[in-house]
């Protein structure tokens, strides 16, 4: 359930904005005063989604947002403010807010705007809604690729000599056109570069998809030790290094665990330079329904953010499930 934390001064217009919530939108509302009760919530998961007022005491939204970026903090921001003034917008999105909402917030147009973030379905969306993945079956795939990911995690740490820091793998069944929402950990605003990379083995097949935040590639030279101007093209070699290292290494970890081998197919540079939308859409012809599996890589003290997604066709996991059976077994 999303946890949406409404920060403003002012008691009437935190009433306000959660009146003007979706009665559709499972959520747990939290509030807060001023920016620092915010910051406080969010490191207690009370909020995933953050409606922020600008003009608040002890702490304003500007510094709320500064702080957030600095902290990297589970959190999307959505500026709700009656300072419509250009310059403003603008600087709430370069501290990373991804939307703007000019006070007094009107129902219509928060609904509009959480659709449009993939908080809330459209009406269209829910009608071509994919079947949930059970949650056993989840846990199973999550299980194993936890240790696929230890292990390519493992891998990468050994050549960067870096310490790299590894979440819970995320898994769903869902529409390829919604593909964009599992990168989570990638910036709504920021541009992207990704590689893809077919995979086929024993009634199994599906790609690979590794994507790399441009703003990654400065510390990405650094740690690989680049000298030099880093051009679109070292740019892209640093991308193909990183994605061999995770593709092969993920790949392998499951096979193991599947007791099978993968055949891979030769990387394709899906874009530079582009958001994680456009990425996905120059794909996403040859795919319909898909079980994702998303592994995301941070580099302790290093702004590097990379997220290794698996698609496996809808066909595959048939063979999947026969050969993790025994994970299923009581």
């Amino acid at each position: 359930m999303l946890s949406v934390l409404i920060c403003d001064d002012s008691l009437v217009a935190r009433k306000q904005v959660a009146k003007c919530l979706p009665q559709d939108l499972e959520s747990r509302i939290h509030f807060a005063k001023h920016g620092e009760e915010a910051l406080d919530a969010i490191c207690e998961n009370k909020g995933d989604l953050l409606l922020l007022d600008l003009n608040m005491p002890v702490m304003d939204g500007y510094e709320t947002l500064s702080h957030i970026k600095q902290q990297d903090l589970p959190t999307k921001t959505i500026v709700i403010s009656g300072d419509i003034q250009p310059e403003a917008k603008q600087r709430v999105l370069n501290l990373g807010a991804i939307d703007f909402i000019q006070k007094p917030v009107n129902a219509d147009e928060l609904r509009s705007v959480l659709e449009k973030h993939q908080f809330l379905k459209s009406d269209a969306s829910i009608k071509d809604e994919p079947e949930a993945l059970d949650e056993t079956l989840r846990d199973c795939y999550q299980e194993v690729a936890n240790v696929a990911m230890g292990q390519a995690g493992d891998h990468l740490a050994r050549i960067m000599n870096v310490f790299v820091k590894l979440p819970i793998p995320n898994v769903n069944l869902i529409e390829v056109s919604e593909l964009h929402m599992m990168l989570s950990d990638v910036d709504a605003h920021e541009s992207t570069s990704g590689v893809c990379q077919g995979f086929l083995g024993d009634g199994i097949s599906g790609e690979a998809l590794c994507v790399l935040s441009d703003s990654s590639f400065s510390d990405m030279a650094k740690i690989m030790q680049v000298k030099g101007k880093i051009d679109d093209q070292m740019q892209l070699e640093l991308l193909m290094d990183v994605a061999s290292i995770l593709i092969g290494t993920c790949l392998r970890g499951l096979a193991n665990q599947l007791d099978m081998q993968f055949r891979q197919g030769h990387p394709v540079v899906l874009g530079q330079h582009q958001s994680v939308q456009e990425l996905i859409s120059a794909n996403k012809s040859a795919w319909r329904k898909t079980l994702a599996i998303e592994l995301s890589y941070g580099l302790e003290g290093f702004n590097v953010q990379c997220d290794l997604v698996l698609l496996f066709t809808e066909d595959s996991m048939e063979m999947m499930n026969a050969k993790l059976a025994h994970l299923l077994e009581e």
